[in-house]
């Protein structure tokens, strides 16, 4: 079993930063994969960037490549997740999630959630 926390949300207005964290403790796989996730009201959670525990080789989603980067201290067993020139359409629950087998294909491999820290931004 793998626990997350997520922190670092909060309100921010369109253009600024934040940068998310997210510590993992218990049993982490040497081949999960960690994945950042959101959901705005009204809409289905999708997944925003994920990466291999141990080796990396990050994926972005097209709406947020070039802006977001996540990465991660393994020293630490956290995974992070810069957000930059934030766009009011960010706005949502942002979910650290792992999948323990390491399959990273789609939102059903991840077994593993956190409570999830808002992310607020204004226009």
């Amino acid at each position: 079993q793998v626990q997350l926390v997520e922190s670092g949300g909060g309100l921010v207005q369109a253009g600024g930063s934040l940068r998310l964290s997210c510590a993992a403790s218990g049993n982490i796989p040497s081949g999960a994969c960690i994945g950042w996730f959101r959901q705005a009201p009204g809409k289905e959670r999708e997944e925003v960037a994920d990466l291999y525990f141990l080796s990396g080789n990050p994926w972005y989603a097209d709406s947020v490549k070039g802006r977001f980067t996540i990465s991660r201290d393994n020293a630490k067993n956290s995974v992070y997740l810069q957000m930059n020139s934030l766009k009011p359409e960010d706005t949502g629950l942002y979910y650290c999630a792992a999948d323990r087998a390491g399959y990273c294909r789609r939102e059903d491999d991840f077994d593993s959630w956190g409570q999830g820290t808002q992310v607020t931004v204004s226009s």
